[in-house]
């Protein structure tokens, strides 16, 4: 073990030992009333040595800040924009005004245009939506900017009317015409399907009858596909690979699909059954474990699956149930919302267990320091490094 942290320290303080997974990436959300400036984000996740983040607009303060930077960010057309964005002109002075200024000192790599649309409660978005991406899409054209920005539309998984077994994937019939419009329009822009993929809302719905281990990618029997034969070892892999067959359904087989949300509430209202402290550090811990491996899903093994951890921060004007505002890693003066395995070199001993139950963590430093924001980031950066690296060599234990 000693060896094992010495060689860390040595890593982290060299110009050669930068750890990252290129895979994983972040969704910072600003619906908080507390949240730090956009320069204190950055410099979090530049000790986390996160490179990818998504963002739900394109406030002109974070593209600033962020400008010179190594984030690649995802930025967003809100979806009251789309019936006005469908228009050409007005997609072009979007981009104009939203985009350009800011690349590629910013990073720009993707624009999501709305957020699941085709599940929001204003069903005449539905019809906005296909028009908007190929609108916004065309003002890259022709500003010269489409090769290197994508155009997509993150998904909920409540577009499928089938997803279990993943060989049964398929869309809801409501939604099938508009639906191979827009696969048409990835499949001509090599732009990917995006999904928000929650196990967490599958098992909240039906604890008794959801293996909470199969959710949290702990170690369990799995379960086959009866026609494709396939093990699923964890729900999101299968939720991923049922959106797969609902596009083969449709007649569309080369298009990659990305999870643009995934995560697991801290705290939840009595009704949430599994939202604890423990339960997401054992989802968020084991899904780190699996994006270090750079693995696929069962289906497509020799793909890499990215994805987007929800989300960078607690925020509390989110509305609905309580665990809407509880998703985040972190509060919002920079100490971790629970434990994710930060902890695990201090002198405390910490339990995280795959029932709901807290984890507990009697003194963990940098969640009681009183040093300066600076210097509370840069232990977080050191911990949480050691932690990755020591995951990466299987020195913590796997939880069963």
């Amino acid at each position: 073990m000693m060896f094992h942290v010495l060689l860390l320290l040595s890593l982290c303080f060299s110009d050669y030992g930068v750890l990252r997974v290129a895979s994983l990436g972040i969704n910072y959300g600003q619906v908080g009333s507390n949240l730090p400036p956009p320069d204190k984000v950055l410099d979090l996740l530049s000790s986390l040595k996160i490179t990818k983040v998504k963002i739900y607009d394109t406030n002109p303060q974070i593209l600033t800040t962020f400008a010179n930077s190594d984030v690649e960010l995802i930025v967003t057309v809100e979806n009251q924009m789309l019936s006005v964005v469908m228009d050409p002109q007005q997609a072009l002075q979007w981009v104009t005004t939203h985009v350009k200024p800011y690349f590629p000192a910013t990073k720009i790599t993707e624009i999501a245009v709305g957020n699941e649309i085709f599940t929001d409660a204003d069903t005449s978005l539905i019809g906005y939506l296909v028009p908007a991406m190929v609108s916004i899409h065309g003002a890259l054209v022709q500003l010269g900017l489409d090769k290197y920005i994508q155009v997509s539309t993150p998904n909920s998984l409540a577009i499928l009317q089938e997803s279990f077994p993943p060989s049964a994937g398929s869309f809801k019939s409501e939604v099938s015409a508009i639906m191979s419009q827009y696969l048409q329009f990835l499949a001509s822009t090599g732009s990917p399907f995006w999904i928000n993929a929650y196990p967490y809302f599958a098992y909240k719905d039906a604890p008794n009858n959801i293996s909470l281990d199969y959710v949290l990618f702990n170690k369990n029997s799995g379960m086959v596909d009866p026609y494709t034969k396939l093990h699923y070892d964890n729900m999101l892999y299968a939720q991923v690979d049922a959106v797969v067959y609902a596009m083969f359904r449709l007649g569309y087989s080369g298009i990659e699909v990305k999870v643009s949300e995934t995560g697991w509430p801290s705290k939840g209202d009595p009704d949430e059954f599994g939202a604890t402290p423990a339960n997401a550090a054992v989802y968020n811990r084991n899904l780190l474990r699996r994006q270090m491996r750079n693995e696929g899903t069962p289906l497509r093994p020799n793909t890499r699956l990215e994805v987007y951890l929800f989300a960078l921060f607690n925020e509390d004007m989110k509305p609905g149930p309580t665990s809407e505002r509880n998703y985040g890693l972190f509060e919002p003066d920079g100490t971790i919302a629970y434990n994710v395995g930060l902890s695990a070199l201090s002198t405390t001993t910490s339990t995280s267990t795959s029932t709901s139950t807290s984890t507990s963590s009697s003194s963990s430093f940098f969640l009681t320091s009183s040093a300066d924001k600076a210097t509370k980031m840069g232990y977080q950066s050191l911990v949480f490094w050691m932690f990755v690296y020591l995951l990466a060599f299987q020195v913590f234990p796997r939880q069963h």
